[in-house]
């Protein structure tokens, strides 16, 4: 009982002498620093496959960043860029973009899309884009397209005998690139194999989510929208700029 009293005697004091001290003496006494945490956040899983976009001056820039913003929530695939010569290649509403890769220096890639855009009127015949892209297509788990993209891939003679759309308010110029093609007037895009090709611009972020779904499923294709909050048209035959 005696130590008890004596005890609770010390711990009061205390109390008043602090209480009472200086406020400099106060600053003295320091509060220990939390342990260090061993534990440690864990390690992203990298990815292992590569989707690349195929750039080239004057494309589109919704064609591109519509898709890349769907896209790059994919589990196993890392969004790159690929352009004839590498560097910075400018869209055709000004926006300079830094590709990863040139075609001399291209991997493989698991999956590529090459948008529209004015500029489709001159890699139409361009040797060297249509080369790569059937050098790539011969290794590519996807290709795709977005809008006037299709008149590109049509002239390189991959979508021969497969059906495919492209940009409705294009559509003279898509296809009149490749008359083997079973060119799609009435889809916001089309699957046909390997083949994902989109009707203009916005077509191609459904298109994405499209291709989305079919890698990863229905519930992250939806989660993806979401937290984009993007309204999905999920029907591939609803298209409201169809053509006759």
């Amino acid at each position: 009982m005696r130590q008890v009293t004596l005890f609770t005697a010390a711990q009061v004091a205390a109390a008043l002498l602090f209480a009472g001290a200086p406020k400099a003496f106060a600053q003295t006494v320091e509060t220990p620093a939390p342990a260090a945490s061993n534990v440690s956040a864990p390690a992203k899983t990298p990815k292992t496959k590569k989707l690349a976009i195929v750039l080239f001056p004057r494309y589109q820039t919704l064609d591109v960043f519509g898709p890349v913003e769907m896209w790059s929530r994919l589990d196993d695939y890392e969004v790159v860029t690929v352009s004839e010569h590498g560097g910075s290649v400018t869209s055709a509403q000004g926006i300079e973009t830094v590709t990863n890769y040139s075609f001399e220096d291209a991997p493989q890639f698991e999956i590529i899309m090459i948008p529209g855009g004015m500029g489709t009127r001159t890699e139409v015949n361009n040797s060297v884009m249509l080369d790569f892209l059937r050098s790539q297509d011969k290794g590519t788990e996807l290709t795709t397209s977005v809008c006037t993209g299709s008149a590109v891939l049509a002239k390189a003679g991959l979508l021969d005998g497969h059906k495919a759309t492209s940009n409705k308010m294009a559509w003279k110029f898509a296809t009149s690139q490749d008359e083997d093609v079973l060119w799609q007037s009435h889809a916001r895009w089309v699957e046909d194999g390997k083949y994902i090709t989109s009707s203009g611009i916005s077509a191609g972020t459904d298109m994405a989510l499209g291709l989305v779904e079919k890698i990863e499923g229905r519930e992250k294709a939806e989660q993806v929208a979401r937290t984009a909050e993007y309204i999905w048209n999920d029907d591939p035959s609803n298209d409201p700029f169809a053509v006759e």
